[in-house]
């Protein structure tokens, strides 16, 4: 009953708006605000501050900047296997495994298209037909950076405008096509086995996607879709290199093709990940 009101909400309460006010909230510069939030958000989520680069509130201007906190050397290690493809986040896994020719699963029952999901580029979901997915879900107390989950060269970012529906379990199983009705940021790779795609979906209270190819992007509710200008800007990435952070929390999707590789065989629902550790591995290593 509580999960069903809670989602009909959703569909009532002006998104945009809320989002918009949270993002000035999350801002604010007052040292004795930004601190009651930060603590208060500590205590809330039992986040973990001995593993944060800076002190905890101290040295963060706002809340957002403790949001997007960096994490101190050393407190993640990523795989460095040639053959491996690693979680670009700490996370949940919501869902993984393999596309039904070009349908990826949402939720039980519930399912959406590459054509919807990837909404531009619409020749490169061919790439993707019986390939790969996994869905990983941030929680707020997260670490919110996104990195890369593999070597490769970014080619193409678009973001696409959308809704804000929350991305957590609840709403997942209950709005269908959710990972194509919210505002996305879709990055395109090309690696050494093949393409591949990571995906950025953002969320109820996700005041803006920042990457340091595009800057921050502020959510829209419509329009066309932003093709990114990646010129003047090295696109090379290694395994673990910043790809952006979301500002609140949301998910992310990472798309492979069919032959490319396959997922960890304990990639399932509910798993946690931490960035860095393998989430599966590549048939083969160098094509």
């Amino acid at each position: 009953m509580l999960a069903n009101l809670f989602v009909i909400l959703q569909y009532l309460l002006p998104k945009h708006w809320l989002t918009a006010a949270i993002y000035r909230v999350a801002r604010i510069r007052n040292r004795g605000i930004k601190n009651f939030l930060i603590a208060r958000f500590v205590r809330l989520y039992d986040v973990n501050v001995e593993e944060v680069k800076l002190a905890v509130p101290e040295d963060f201007a706002t809340f957002n900047d403790f949001f997007v906190r960096e994490l101190a050397d050393g407190a993640r290690t990523v795989d460095g296997h040639a053959d491996t493809i690693v979680s670009p986040v700490d996370g949940t896994v919501s869902l993984a495994g393999k596309l039904r020719a070009d349908t990826l699963l949402q939720a039980k029952g519930l399912d959406y298209s590459l054509d919807e999901l990837l909404t531009t580029d619409l020749e490169q979901a061919t790439f993707y037909v019986n390939g790969r997915f996994a869905t990983i879900y941030l929680a707020p107390y997260n670490y919110h950076r996104v990195h890369a989950p593999f070597d490769g060269e970014l080619v193409a970012a678009r973001y696409v405008p959308g809704a804000l529906f929350s991305v957590n379990e609840t709403t997942a199983a209950r709005v269908a096509g959710l990972f194509r009705r919210n505002e996305r940021l879709i990055l395109r790779f090309r690696t050494a086995n093949g393409p591949a795609v990571l995906i950025f979906v953002g969320a109820l209270n996700v005041g803006s996607i920042s990457t340091p190819w595009s800057g921050e992007i502020r959510p829209r509710k419509s329009g066309i879709v932003d093709v990114i200008d990646l010129s003047g800007h090295d696109t090379h990435v290694q395994k673990g290199d910043l790809l952006g952070w979301f500002n609140m929390g949301s998910t992310v999707i990472v798309l492979l093709p069919d032959g490319i590789g396959e997922w960890r065989d304990d990639l399932e629902p509910g798993t946690t990940l931490r960035m860095g550790e393998s989430i599966g591995r590549y048939s083969v290593a160098e094509r």
